[in-house]
């Protein structure tokens, strides 16, 4: 089993729903969705264009997944999670753009937001104890000669590369594509968040993700509030 903390949004958010419905699968609850149609490709063509994505489930990672460490129980992490998010503030996000990341299109902030900067390297850092260190596979898995010597640097010392000042706060809505088909999908993608675009966004929690096996889809198990966020989570989700 692994363990992730994501940002979210509320499973009752228009975001939420959005991002459940484009990549058909809410992570809430493990249901599958009917994915939006799309002029001149097939459902199973914008399945597999989503296909990792939609594993992972529609998030913003702050603390990437691991494997817990010896000694650590999962019931001990979900409790320093919720002890942690009661410390951090809320930040918003004035708005929300796509962008395209690598072949890959997400969504991601208008402009720089210091104060998520600040929450995801709080996050990384404060948690870090509960982190077994990856394995030969998987810091392989993070194609290492890739890297620039400073990631190589985060991913030795905190098992990803792309923590503190070469973190991008992100959601991921395809798996890399080819041009043709990332533009297709990215003016899909316009029309299909057009309603959240430009709009702020409340980054009120932390959400803990696991995949319960290797491969397996990840599923929310808890949600925590940041402070100031409100007494919250009759059900399960994020702000937005």
């Amino acid at each position: 089993m692994r363990h992730a903390v994501y940002y979210a949004p509320r499973d009752t958010a228009l975001l939420a729903r959005l991002g459940a419905r484009w990549l058909g699968r809410d992570a809430a609850d493990g249901r599958a969705l009917k994915q939006p149609e799309i002029d001149g490709l097939s459902g199973p063509e914008f399945e597999a264009a989503t296909a990792s994505a939609r594993r992972y489930g529609f998030h913003a990672t702050l603390k990437p997944p691991f494997r817990l460490a010896d000694g650590h129980t999962a019931a001990a992490f979900e409790a320093a999670v919720e002890r942690l998010a009661a410390t951090l503030p809320a930040v918003t996000i004035p708005s929300l753009e796509l962008a395209r990341l690598g072949g890959f299109i997400a969504l991601v902030p208008s402009a720089p937001v210091p104060a998520l900067d600040a929450l995801a390297g709080r996050v990384v850092a404060d948690l870090d104890g509960f982190r077994a260190p990856p394995t030969a596979d998987e810091i392989a898995r993070r194609r290492p000669a890739t890297l620039s010597p400073r990631e190589r640097e985060m991913l030795e010392k905190w098992g990803y590369p792309h923590v503190f000042e070469e973190f991008h706060f992100h959601m991921t809505l395809t798996d890399a594509l080819p041009p043709a088909l990332g533009d297709r999908l990215a003016a899909a993608a316009a029309r299909h968040f057009a309603p959240v675009l430009g709009r702020p966004v409340l980054v009120d929690a932390l959400t803990v993700f696991v995949e319960p096996r290797p491969a397996s889809p990840f599923l929310i198990t808890k949600a925590l509030p940041l402070a100031g966020a409100g007494r919250r989570f009759a059900s399960i989700g994020g702000g937005a």
